[in-house]
């Protein structure tokens, strides 16, 4: 194995120096649950612990989303990127009667796989447990080994737009308490619980480049908007084993070939935008294993919200040549067009009664 980066190494030794004073003053582990997801063989469970005082952290958190409202509490602006990673701490996730045993990794994370869960499909419940810590709940969504059909959708400018320059994005998302500068993408939401209903079962993903932290503020902006559950998977921020920065292309790039294997019974509807890199990345994608996607729908940035996220000169879209040549690409600005070019492609599905649906987590 290769040795790790000057600035993992450098980050690692501060973070031990942090950790060792803090718990020198007492502080313990505090664990953080999100939503996971798995099928009839696996279970895949995310979770990350923390340092926080004994004794005035609260109760655990488990932020994820219920149907409930996440607490206010979470929304804490900068302070929710201001964490103590607590590394390579033991933790146990109860699964039904079963026992799994993981550690977190360098940033504190914890992201475990079990197999033979014996989980039923739809909403599920596992714990997580680490030393000194209560057990917290954690929801898992299972889909069932007859579902085929699934969404895969990025968070800025695609169901969310800030109209901010993309460079402010982590500014506002660490420093803003109000949200007053946020907005959902119009339809996004109606378009996503239309497709979900004519596909009982379907997960749907959200994939983002945003850190971890700001779960608990996406979390509340997606239930507030009405859109439907499903696990995020984010990135954490700084410095890695290979370099000082994370790749978030290479993040995008790397869960939806992760979920390609982890779900090979399922073609995707990938959703995102032209801000970026999406158009690329899932162009690429799709060339790389055109059975896993059923199509793109590509948002179409205003000329504003162009310039605000690509400052340095408007990004060549799917029109330059970045459409998939082995499936469709679709281009609309929201939801509302989107669901249109679907009903005329014929891939929207009839809706199903609502008891049919899943159900949503179970509030504890």
């Amino acid at each position: 194995m290769s040795r790790p980066h000057a600035a993992a190494i450098i980050e690692d030794a501060f973070n031990e120096q942090v950790e060792r004073v803090l718990r020198g003053r007492g502080w313990g582990n505090r664990v953080i649950t999100h939503i996971g997801y798995g099928t009839s063989t696996y279970v895949r469970v995310f979770a990350r612990i923390v340092l926080g005082r004994r004794g005035h952290a609260g109760p655990p958190e488990r932020q994820d989303a219920t149907g409930a409202l996440a607490p206010r509490r979470y929304n804490r602006g900068w302070r929710v990127f201001v964490t103590a990673p607590a590394a390579g701490v033991p933790v146990v996730v109860t699964i039904g009667d079963r026992e799994v045993y993981g550690r977190s990794d360098r940033g504190g994370y914890i992201d475990v796989v079990a197999h033979d869960h014996g989980l039923e499909p739809g909403w599920r419940q596992v714990v997580v447990a680490a030393q000194g810590t209560d057990p917290v709940p954690a929801d898992v969504y299972i889909v069932g080994d007859d579902v085929t059909y699934g969404i895969v959708s990025d968070i800025d400018d695609t169901v969310i737009t800030t109209m901010l320059p993309r460079p402010m994005v982590a500014a506002w998302n660490t420093f803003v308490r109000s949200g007053k500068t946020r907005r959902a993408v119009s339809g996004m939401a109606p378009l996503y619980r239309r497709l979900l209903s004519a596909h009982p079962g379907a997960p749907i993903v959200y994939l983002s480049t945003g850190a971890w932290n700001v779960i608990p503020t996406l979390t509340r902006f997606l239930v507030e908007g009405g859109y439907p559950l499903g696990p995020l998977l984010m990135t954490d921020w700084g410095a890695t084993n290979t370099g000082w920065f994370r790749s978030g292309q290479e993040h995008k790039r790397t869960s939806l070939h992760r979920l390609a294997r982890d779900f090979p019974n399922i073609s995707w509807l990938l959703v995102g935008d032209d801000g970026q890199h999406d158009p690329q990345l899932y162009a690429e994608f799709a060339e790389a294993r055109p059975d896993k996607v059923r199509a793109i729908c590509i948002r179409q940035l205003t000329p504003t919200e162009q310039v605000l996220s690509h400052p340095v000169g408007r990004a060549e879209g799917p029109q330059r040549g970045w459409a998939s040549r082995t499936v469709p690409t679709l281009l609309a600005s929201d939801g509302h067009g989107f669901l249109r070019l679907l009903e005329q492609a014929g891939m929207v599905g009839e809706p199903v009664a609502a008891e049919e649906q899943p159900s949503r987590p179970a509030t504890p």
